[in-house]
């Protein structure tokens, strides 16, 4: 979706078009969000400065920093996202990611939900485009909890990124569960995932 032109995310973003800029977490607080953001470039330190100076930024806290990754938490003069999404009556599902004025994310919504969503955009004039449909039918599920469960806290815990921010072992001890079992569980939940959206389901 692109971002509107104003907005400090979307300043910043298109400043650095290069730099990847992630909302790990987020919560709105009184006329303020907090958040808990991820700078991926580089140049991240330049970038992080970058959101640190900009005028609609009041508090910034580093929590993280590397040669191309850093990490913060901060408070800004702007929550719309939140405002939106709830208006919408869809809770918002991180991360959610900016490159160069553009931000995606996912959704999980049924039908109805997601063509109220839909139509929202549209109302705003908001330009945006659907990378991919997943359908689930409940009594038929893709993955099974554990597959779920793993997969999630792979993706989250960054087991998927690269360079890699998450091992096998420290995913495994997060999980409470060997390492044997994490791989297994992960290898059969991405074969899965990967049959669904290149092959489909019988």
């Amino acid at each position: 979706m692109t971002l509107a032109e104003d907005l400090w995310v979307s300043e910043v973003s298109t400043s650095f078009p290069e730099a990847t800029l992630r909302l790990l977490t987020g919560v709105p607080k009184g006329d303020r969000a907090l958040e808990l953001g991820e700078v991926r470039a580089e140049n991240a330190g330049t970038v992080a400065d970058a959101i640190r100076n900009h005028q609609d930024v009041v508090a910034y806290d580093q929590v993280f920093a590397g040669d191309r990754r850093v990490v913060a938490q901060y408070e800004a003069d702007e929550k719309s996202l939140y405002e939106f999404l709830w208006a919408s009556s869809l809770p918002p599902e991180f991360p959610i990611v900016v490159e160069n004025g553009e931000m995606e994310f996912d959704l999980t919504a049924t039908q109805a939900q997601f063509d109220a969503f839909g139509s929202a955009l549209d109302e705003r004039g908001r330009q945006y485009e659907l990378l991919t449909l997943v359908h689930t039918d409940e009594r038929d599920g893709l993955l099974t909890d554990h597959q779920r469960e793993y997969l999630t806290a792979a993706h989250r815990r960054g087991y998927f990124d690269v360079p890699r921010e998450c091992t096998l072992a420290e995913l495994a001890d997060a999980l409470g569960v060997d390492k044997s079992t994490v791989s297994v569980t992960l290898r059969r939940g991405t074969e899965r995932v990967v049959g669904q959206f290149l092959v489909g389901r019988d």
